[in-house]
């Protein structure tokens, strides 16, 4: 669940009866969203509600949580503004927290991860790709918090309930990153356990946030606000009826390239750019609950690539690529000794699964952008929001607009 943090402000408003039904609205709003009454991803308007077209099937909340069992949990940090001061802020950044079976499980799933291009960090992936099992949540931040989180999750699954008689949980965290420096006070280290512990603890199913919450808060895409964004696909009945989910946090693009449902975005809604290469990265989390061991789902992550690519994406040297995905079938597998008897899809039955991949990616990113909003952060930096009027224009214009 989306938390808010207090915003600081350089002078005190005055004591007006607007201001008074102003701060009561906004605490009531605060309260009815922390305690999960209102769900901002419910309120928000998504890529398919402006008219923009997708293949293929959707889930209910057409999020990653439609693979059952499958939680998210966001911690977003959001204060001070004006000039960067290193330690002091601004801030505008969290975590993000995916967990494969739910916070109150422990049991692995396979899994598998991919780097399309490694200008970035994954911590656990060696012993992901060597056991072929994930062991524990999939945790996203910045750059520079990637440590503290990876410490954090180890405490964390401590308390969740120790394999061991000493009462000591060995695990590797998967923990990864995209920069947030251009809005946030990266290294100031305002990200602590507590956050992490936050996101892990108010993990959920059902609707996803996405934009500027958890991870993605200070995210930049395509050189609009990015974010957290996340699709969903169903296959059909007579093709196993499994779900592929797709949750990103997108911080990667060069405008110019941007193309939404085949349509070159990017070129026709070319002001308030930020930068001009693709500096960033985006971190791809796949899930399905389709039986699929991990050499297959290494086979599932790489197709996210072609999802991205859709989108315009042509992963630059400066960008940090990595995906990872993860089937909840099989359960018991990695934990249980002696031989397993386990489910497998058959090779040549994957094809209906790496389709729904690509699609669900391409989709998750323009929902990212379609969910963030304008944001200013360090040093009075502001980044615009994808607009939506203009986005419906352009899809018009080039005959994709869905109605």
């Amino acid at each position: 669940m989306m938390r808010f943090r207090a915003l600081s402000f350089t002078t005190a408003p005055s004591l007006t009866l607007a201001n008074l039904r102003n701060a009561v609205l906004s605490a009531l709003f605060c309260a009815l969203v922390c305690s999960g009454t209102v769900s901002l991803a419910q309120s928000k308007p998504r890529a398919r509600d402006l008219g923009v077209p997708f293949d293929g099937t959707t889930g209910a909340n057409n999020a990653i949580t439609d693979v059952g069992g499958v939680e998210v949990g966001h911690t977003t940090l959001i204060s001070g503004s004006g000039k960067l001061k290193v330690g002091e802020g601004p801030v505008r950044t969290g975590v993000t927290a995916v967990l494969p079976r739910g916070k109150h499980s422990l049991d692995p799933v396979f899994g598998a991860w991919f780097s399309l291009n490694g200008n970035g960090e994954m911590t656990g992936t060696t012993w992901l790709e060597e056991s072929g099992f994930l062991e524990g949540p999939i945790m996203i931040t910045n750059t520079s918090s990637v440590g503290v989180v990876r410490d954090a999750v180890i405490a964390w699954r401590m308390k969740q309930g120790p394999s061991d008689p000493d009462g000591y949980f060995w695990s590797l965290p998967v923990v990864a990153e995209t920069a947030d420096d251009d809005l946030n006070d990266m290294n100031g280290f305002h990200v602590k356990a507590e956050h992490a512990f936050q996101a892990l603890d108010t993990a959920h199913g059902g609707p996803v946030e996405e934009g500027n919450v958890g991870g993605g808060t200070g995210m930049i895409c395509n050189e609009f606000k990015g974010g957290i964004g996340t699709s969903s696909r169903v296959l059909p009945a007579r093709l196993g009826g499994y779900t592929i989910g797709v949750l990103v946090q997108c911080n990667y693009g060069r405008r110019s390239q941007l193309r939404i449902a085949g349509v070159p975005v990017g070129q026709e809604i070319n002001d308030h750019l930020v930068r001009d290469e693709d500096i960033g990265s985006i971190i791809i989390v796949i899930a399905t609950d389709a039986p699929l061991i991990s050499t297959q789902l290494k086979r599932v992550a790489r197709r996210a690539t072609l999802g991205l690519g859709r989108d315009g994406s042509f992963s630059g040297d400066g960008s940090g690529d990595i995906f990872i995905a993860f089937s909840t079938a099989n359960p018991g597998a990695g934990t249980s000794k002696g031989v397993q008897d386990l489910k497998m899809l058959a090779n040549e039955q994957l094809n209906p699964v790496f389709l729904a991949t690509v699609q669900a990616t391409e989709e998750a990113i323009v929902n990212a952008m379609v969910a963030a909003e304008t944001m200013t952060g360090a040093n009075d930096l502001t980044v615009f929001a994808l607009p939506h009027d203009r986005l419906r224009e352009v899809l018009k214009k080039y005959n994709r607009l869905q109605k």
